[in-house]
């Protein structure tokens, strides 16, 4: 089992890297969504305060396993500007991101 202090670590600089400011770990959330009685998406989001963004004051972070037998990781940073304003309109935007992404790639 991984270290929480290290996993946070790695959110923490992915999110200053992605949002090009600042970052200081605020809490963890836990987030279940659910969608028509599914389970869709379940984790922690890692909460961060900004500092030098110019838009917005927070930003919401998690990883996920990808690639091959799950061996990279992938950390997904939602910014905190309206419509997105918790951890779970965090987890929604990125799940309508994907999703459109996916959309995109199929036409």
């Amino acid at each position: 089992m991984e270290n929480k202090q290290d996993y946070l670590a790695r959110v923490e600089v992915a999110v200053s890297q992605l949002s090009d400011c600042g970052a200081a770990y605020r809490e963890t959330v836990p987030v279940k969504e659910v969608f028509r009685g599914q389970t869709v998406w379940e984790g922690e989001v890692e909460v961060f305060d900004l500092s030098g963004h110019p838009k917005a004051r927070r930003a919401y972070a998690w990883s996920r396993r990808e690639g091959q037998n799950d061996e990279g990781e992938r950390f997904v940073v939602v910014l905190e500007i309206p419509p997105v304003v918790s951890p779970l309109t965090a987890v929604r935007a990125s799940i309508m991101f994907d999703a459109k992404r996916r959309k995109a790639k199929e036409n």
